[in-house]
């Protein structure tokens, strides 16, 4: 009998990695989870790459580049060693065979070379079993580097099964849970103007009311650490978020995902779009994307036991785009304001 969502086992994995000392390389893992969910399901997830920043903790932002199917180019932003990288991979999938092979195209230092495969297997219980190999090289086969690498691996490894356990076991209730919704200004004024805007979120205590205090520090140009306190429109009171951003001026895009969320949400992330207007070329279409999970025990908790996931998604819906309107207006102001 396969096991509900509520009896479930923990994601259990092993690793194996070569010693560096005694070999340069290249290094290679493996880490196994059951999960009760059918294999379709699960390879489903990993092959909807446009999602991964929805299922995996790791995963900042992904594009995919070219895809015909079977063979995927796509780029990833994602946590790595505590710090924002990104890099471009190339995949073959196999959908029969349940397999996905990918090797990095455009590795970040200190990696050198970085490759590996999922495969998803049915379970003899039910249910499917995962396995995630990594082969890897450091630059120069650094020692220290592998050993860093080999960390990284290991940590985000072991989150990405686990979370690609937790969201293909919800089984029919994800539908509930995941939901997106926009906002969207029409602005007489420059492109460049309104991205300057948002993109100067250490400007925003003096420009936008609902910011009381925002701290920003950065990796690297355009990648974006936000800790923000802000004032909810009902009473007031204070909220602290932590989110990451990686800004594109020239695609007039600013990507993020929040890190600490409510207490009701168990992901949150988001896009601001500058575009011409398709209906007036005139002007300008600027547009607030939001995508949101709840967390039903956090629903629970912060709502009351008796809350439905229909009343949380309206409650979000309505914080979350007043906030973002609010922004939405200010830039438009700004943009307008400035000498054309």
């Amino acid at each position: 009998m396969v096991p509900s969502a509520a009896t479930t086992t923990p994601a259990t994995t092993e690793s194996r990695t070569h010693d560096a000392s005694r070999t340069p390389g290249p290094h290679t893992t493996r880490h196994t989870v059951t999960v009760w969910a059918p294999p379709r399901t699960v390879f489903g997830l990993l092959a909807d790459v446009a999602n991964w920043p929805h299922v995996f903790g790791p995963t900042v932002h992904s594009e995919m580049l070219q895809d015909d199917g079977r063979d995927q180019l796509l780029r990833l932003w994602a946590f790595a060693g505590g710090q924002v990288r990104t890099w471009t991979s190339r995949r073959e999938l196999d959908p029969a065979a349940g397999r996905i092979v990918f090797r990095q195209t455009v590795p970040a230092a200190p990696v050198a070379a970085m490759g590996g495969e999922w495969l998803v297997e049915a379970h003899a219980d039910g249910g499917s079993r995962v396995t995630l190999l990594h082969d890897f090289r450091a630059v120069d086969d650094d020692p220290a580097a592998v050993t860093l690498i080999g960390e990284a691996v290991e940590r985000n490894s072991r989150a990405e099964l686990a979370a690609l356990k937790g969201v293909a076991e919800q089984g029919e209730q994800r539908a509930e849970l995941v939901f997106t919704f926009r906002d969207c200004e029409h602005v007489h004024g420059a492109a460049e103007d309104v991205f300057s805007f948002l993109d100067r979120a250490d400007l925003w205590p003096e420009r936008l009311p609902h910011v009381a205090r925002l701290a920003l520090t950065e990796d690297e140009p355009g990648v974006q650490h936000l800790d923000m306190d802000t004032r909810s429109s009902a009473d007031g009171s204070l909220h602290n978020t932590t989110s990451v951003r990686i800004c594109r001026p020239e695609e007039l895009t600013i990507v993020y995902k929040q890190l600490r969320v409510p207490a009701a949400l168990a992901g949150h992330t988001g896009r601001w779009v500058i575009e011409q207007d398709s209906a007036d070329s005139a002007r300008l279409a600027v547009t607030s994307w939001h995508t949101v999970t709840l967390d039903p025990e956090g629903v629970r908790q912060a709502l009351g036991p008796a809350a439905t996931l229909a009343e949380a998604r309206a409650l979000v819906r309505k914080s979350l785009g007043a906030n973002s309107s609010a922004t939405l207006r200010y830039a438009k102001e700004y943009a307008e304001s400035r000498p054309s």
